[in-house]
């Protein structure tokens, strides 16, 4: 497994100088974050000339307002407009991927008013929709949709492995897969290391925070069962660290790839 960080993260003022940091902490790559209004596609030039000097980019992780899976359909349609700009641009850096939730802050079934707008069935056909629609594209392309789950406060429709394993099995589309999280996976799963072996063959793409959103290292998660069950299920793909920093931020970027290489 490859330890990569996201750009945010990484202290300096380009990327080729957040490479220079990332490789001499341990790193092997850095996982990008992909903005709306087509910000990222107009990043190009400055991500080509990265990748020309030797920075490896194999992801971007979805860094907007709305998505796919939003009540609204002109926002929808709009995240999807994204999301399918930012999979092309992470093909043409050779890139595996990209990772998005179906929604984010949106609505919670766990806080007032506790029944959201849409009934599950019309939450499932515009999943669907949705996921066909980009895991199409990202075939085209050449590269994976990372579904990510998130806890039962950032959304009512996704929150366990098993919930996308059923909707990309519905798509029928090996281009779409699951992008696993382990402070989501710490809230809503009951035994997450059961999860990974379970839905292993759909998982496509990891990152990592601790318990409490901190760096690893930083809250109580068990590392040694989380990444061991990565390693028995023969995962070989990239971890990317998408968390907090409590302590000095510098240190604590650097920190990471020695605790994450205890286990793996």
């Amino acid at each position: 497994m490859k330890i990569i960080c996201q750009e945010q993260l990484l202290p300096g003022g380009s990327l080729q100088e957040k490479w220079d940091f990332a490789v001499a902490a341990g790193y092997d790559g850095i996982e990008l974050r992909g903005k709306g209004d087509l910000a990222f596609r107009d990043r190009l030039p400055e991500l080509r000339q990265a990748k020309a000097d030797g920075v490896v980019m194999p992801t971007v992780c979805v860094d907007m307002l709305h998505f796919f899976g939003a009540f609204d359909a002109g926002l929808r349609a709009d995240a999807i407009v994204q999301l399918k700009s930012q999979l092309s641009v992470i093909a043409e850096l050779g890139g595996i991927g990209a990772q998005t939730p179906a929604s984010y802050g949106m609505f919670s079934r766990r806080l007032p008013p506790f029944e959201p707008p849409r009934d599950e069935a019309g939450d499932r056909e515009v999943l669907l929709d949705g996921l066909r629609q980009l895991g199409e594209h990202a075939a085209a392309e050449g590269v994976e949709l990372f579904l990510e789950p998130l806890n039962r406060y950032e959304d009512h429709m996704v929150n366990r492995l098993e919930q996308a394993a059923e909707l990309i099995k519905a798509t029928g589309l090996e281009s779409v897969r699951i992008g696993i999280d382990s402070y989501h996976m710490n809230i809503e799963e009951s035994d997450p290391s059961a999860a990974i072996t379970e839905f292993a063959p759909y998982v496509g793409h990891v990152q990592l925070s601790d318990s409490n959103r901190l760096q690893p290292g930083a809250g109580h998660l068990d590392w040694a069962a989380f990444l061991g069950a990565l390693d028995a299920v023969g995962y070989d793909r990239y971890l990317a660290v998408e968390c907090r920093l409590s302590g000095d931020p510098v240190e604590a970027v650097r920190s990471i790839p020695a605790v994450v290489r205890r286990y793996v």
